[in-house]
């Protein structure tokens, strides 16, 4: 059982919910992504999501992307953020889920990433352009060292394909609350809690509902129906706001705290 299964039965046990935190690794810089890592494993948040940097991130809005060219320019590369969470897990519990992109996992090596995440303390992936039907080698190869493969769920999503993410899905399944791309909006779709108890009757794995959410009480509203919230625009948007503050840990920390006060 690695720390993310882990994490949802003391959840589940306590009948609280799970509330992901999603933040760009090496903005805006890798040590102050540590000190943001330890700050979160401090205040409670369940499972944390480093994106990995890329050039062409197809799923990200413009707070994300802007966040992401930022830390490219830095230099910011997949092996970093790898030994970047090896180093950190003398000093943290908290699970950790990289969200990258296929090509650098390919440049790098399916088989050497998988390995080295693992040993580096990664406990699972999400890889937004790889769909789990092109991608049951390496699928295979993750399961049998205990890496999960988070997998998606979309609002177009067809019955069939929930059946199948929820077989394959590891950890928890992402549902994607709305079409686009990820960012704050003023509003959640009308259809989120029908989908959601859609997938619960094909699955007993936890649902976790990302993008588009950005205020407590959107958090409150997805946490009525799924197992977890997930927040990453919102806080992307924070970290840049506080940027030049010498406590802009503490300062992310505090709104993070509001948004997690239902939880």
């Amino acid at each position: 059982m690695n720390r993310i299964e882990n994490k949802f039965k003391q959840l589940k046990k306590a009948g609280e919910k799970a509330f992901i935190a999603f933040i760009t690794a090496g903005y805006p810089s890798l040590k102050a992504t540590e000190k943001l890592v330890e700050e979160f494993d401090r205040i409670g948040v369940s499972v944390v999501e480093l994106g990995v940097p890329f050039t062409d991130p197809m799923a990200d809005g413009p707070v994300i992307q802007e966040a992401s060219t930022a830390a490219l320019k830095k230099n910011t590369r997949l092996v970093d953020i790898l030994n970047m969470v090896k180093r950190m897990r003398a000093r943290v519990n908290i699970p950790i889920c990289l969200m990258t992109y296929y090509n650098p996992v390919f440049c790098f090596g399916e088989d050497l990433f998988i390995r080295r995440a693992l040993e580096c303390g990664v406990d699972g992936v999400i890889i937004p352009d790889l769909p789990p039907e092109e991608a049951k080698g390496f699928v295979s190869s993750a399961a049998k060292i205990g890496l999960d493969v988070i997998c998606f769920l979309a609002p177009t999503s067809t019955p069939k394909r929930v059946k199948f993410i929820s077989r394959v899905s590891r950890g928890f399944i992402y549902y994607v609350s709305l079409t686009g791309t990820t960012g704050a909006r003023s509003s959640l779709p009308a259809e989120l809690s029908g989908k959601i108890k859609e997938i619960k009757c094909h699955s007993d794995k936890p649902v976790c509902a990302g993008f588009g959410v950005s205020t407590n009480a959107q958090v409150k509203e997805v946490l009525k129906v799924a197992d977890g919230v997930i927040v990453g625009s919102a806080i992307v948007k924070k970290i840049k706001e506080y940027s030049g503050s010498p406590d802009m840990v503490r300062r992310v920390g505090n709104f993070i705290s509001r948004l997690k006060s239902n939880v």
